[in-house]
Parts: structure tokens; C-alpha cells; sequence
């Protein structure tokens, strides 16, 4: 008797192999608490300045000749009240040449919304709705992200209203192209799961500051989602606020990323071993008047090397626009400086 007794306080002392006892699990429960009570937290604090946005698009060309088709394209998106005052945060791409936006709080109301101001290239959007009682959302520093800290992603996918998923910053400073072909920087990468219709809505830290404005998946990828940066979005709204627009420098050529013989970089003193080709120069632009002519190749701005196109799209910022620059080209293998001064984009 006093054998078996022994046996079974040795099984009640020490849980067979592969079975964790409740005191060991405490831990991970109170990790799992934790866990849920940030995202409760920053989803509670946030979840109120999200809007559905339903977004009217003009027919196309085809659209208003054709009865049979639909007089108007109609989509949805996300954004997220920034001020108390009604302006909200979205993509471009959501709102963008939009002839009528609206837009739906948690709360159930229901605005029209006003577009402030759009700038496809870094796609991001700024429209207003007039209405009372707002709670905006708390815009946060995107520079202090750590890679694996807690996000959470709010947002409308396929209409589904303020749903809420959570995952870690996967990577930082990604560059995401945008619609018009200039590179977005400072590109926040993330694994919480993005759908349709969570376009334009914010990703947040545990505490509730928002940190990026949720923009694209990769499909067939899983958990390889995009956010713009929240110091990007800060800078570009503030603009779009007082300017309804982004300037920016505009020299009028059509080009391509070529890398150079090595001889030619060594003989010539080059910083880099590409640079842009000139594939077309514009008419009457500022590249024709400066002289560049096709097949010249552009390996320098302002003394600045240019290792290809997106090197130089980010020299050409708007305290550019009327400043004559210096322009390093090589010309059948030559290296000649040409003056330049840039005019404002006029793209749209």
C-alpha cells in the first residue's frame, strides 16, 4: 500500500512528458491577456474616427455611350478623422477624380465628404466632411517603429465596417511604386491582414497612435501588406490642407535606368555606375530648353550623383520649381554640364 501511495504522489508532483501544468501556463495566459487588452485598447480609441468611404466615379467614355452600362463606377475605401474639425486621411487611389464621396461613421451617420486635396504620388488623399461631435484619431511618430512591435489595422474590407486585425511591422523604409510611377519611400511592411476596402484606414500602435495609412497587398502573397508612412502622411496633409496639392519640379523627360561601361564611369570621375537615359524630351519643356537631346544620359543633378530614375524624381522636390540646376550628361561618351531650371508638375 505504502508503494502505491508513493506512485501516485510521484504522478501528482511531476505532469507526464508533453503536459504543461496549470502553474506553468499561467504565464502565457497573462501574455495572452496582455496581448488582447492593447488591441482592445488601441481599437477602442481608434475605431471611432474610421470611416466607410463609398466613392462615386465618372462613367468612362464607353460607359456614357453604352445604356446597357452602368452611368456610374462605384467603390469603397477607408479613412480615418485626423482633426476635430472633420478633415480625414485616405489614398489617392480610393478618391482619386471621385465626382461624389460618402461617408459613413461607426456611429451611423452619414456625410457627403468634400475632396481637399489628392497627390497620386505618394497616394494619399485628404477629404472633409462638415459634422459635430468628431473624435479624431491621434497621429503618431512612423520614425520610432521598431520592426516586430504590435499593429493593429482598422478599416471597411469588402464593406465588412470597422474591422480590426493585428500583427508586427514585418520591415521599414520598403519603397512602394505608386500609380504615376514615382517611388514611395519609407514604406511601412506589415503582416496584419489587409483586404479590399481597408485601403486609406490607419495602422496603430498599442496605444492608439496611428502610425501609417494602410495602402496595398501582394496577391497572391499572404501577410505581405503596405502602409504609408505616418510622418509622410503628416507632412503631405498639411500641404494638401493649405495648398490643395503637392508641388513639385518637372523638367520633361521620358527616360530609363542604364548602367554604364566601367571605363567610362572611371575616365569620367562618375559617383555611380547608371544613370537616365534619355528616352524623349518633351516640347517646350525645361530639358529642351536646357538642350538635352535623346540619347543623352543624366548621371548628375545639382551636384548630386543620379543612379537612375528614382534618384532623380527625389531631387526634383518643390523648392526646386524655378531653381536653376546643374545637370551632368554624357553625350556620346563625354561629359558636359547643361543649366536647367525646373517648372511645377503639372500632372494630375
Amino acid at each position: 500500500m505504502e508503494a502505491i501511495l508513493e506512485n501516485v504522489l510521484d504522478m501528482t508532483a511531476a505532469p507526464p512528458a508533453g503536459v504543461v501544468s496549470t502553474a506553468a501556463a499561467a504565464p502565457d495566459d497573462e501574455l495572452l491577456d496582455a496581448y488582447s487588452r492593447a488591441v482592445i485598447g488601441a481599437a477602442e480609441k481608434v475605431s471611432g474616427a474610421v470611416l466607410n468611404l463609398e466613392v462615386h466615379q465618372p462613367p468612362e467614355r464607353e460607359q456614357a455611350t453604352d445604356p446597357r452600362v452602368p452611368r456610374q463606377a462605384l467603390g469603397h475605401g477607408s479613412g480615418f478623422i485626423f482633426t476635430p474639425d472633420g478633415f480625414i486621411l485616405t489614398n489617392s487611389h480610393v478618391v482619386h477624380k471621385a465626382s461624389k464621396i460618402e461617408a459613413t461613421l461607426t456611429d451611423g451617420r452619414r456625410f457627403q465628404a468634400d475632396l481637399v486635396g489628392d497627390d497620386p504620388e505618394t497616394d494619399l488623399a485628404v477629404v472633409r466632411i462638415e459634422a459635430g461631435n468628431l473624435v479624431p484619431a491621434s497621429l503618431g511618430d512612423s520614425q520610432a517603429l521598431r520592426v516586430g512591435q504590435l499593429v493593429i489595422a482598422i478599416g471597411n474590407p469588402y464593406g465588412f465596417q470597422c474591422t480590426v486585425t493585428a500583427g508586427v511591422v514585418s520591415a521599414l523604409g520598403r519603397s512602394l511604386r505608386s500609380r504615376t510611377g514615382r517611388l514611395i519611400s519609407n514604406v511601412i511592411q506589415t503582416d496584419a491582414a489587409l483586404n479590399p476596402g481597408n485601403s486609406g484606414g490607419p495602422l496603430v500602435t498599442s496605444q492608439g497612435q496611428v502610425v501609417g495609412v494602410n495602402t496595398a497587398i501582394i496577391l497572391p502573397a499572404q501577410g505581405i501588406c503596405f502602409a504609408i508612412a505616418g510622418n509622410t502622411a503628416k507632412f503631405v496633409a498639411a500641404r494638401l490642407i493649405r495648398d490643395g496639392k503637392i508641388r513639385r519640379s518637372f523638367i520633361g523627360v521620358a527616360g530609363q535606368d542604364v548602367p554604364l561601361p566601367r571605363r567610362v564611369v572611371r575616365l569620367n570621375g562618375l559617383e555611380a555606375a547608371s544613370g537616365v537615359l534619355v528616352a524623349s524630351v518633351e516640347a517646350q519643356s525645361p530639358a529642351e530648353t536646357a538642350g538635352l537631346r535623346e540619347g543623352d544620359v543624366i548621371v548628375g543633378y545639382d551636384d548630386h550623383p543620379v543612379a537612375g530614375i528614382d534618384a532623380l524624381h527625389q531631387l526634383l522636390t518643390d523648392e526646386r520649381v524655378g531653381v536653376a540646376a546643374r545637370v551632368t550628361v554624357l553625350r556620346r561618351g563625354e561629359k558636359r554640364i547643361v543649366s536647367i531650371v525646373p517648372q511645377e508638375s503639372r500632372r494630375e
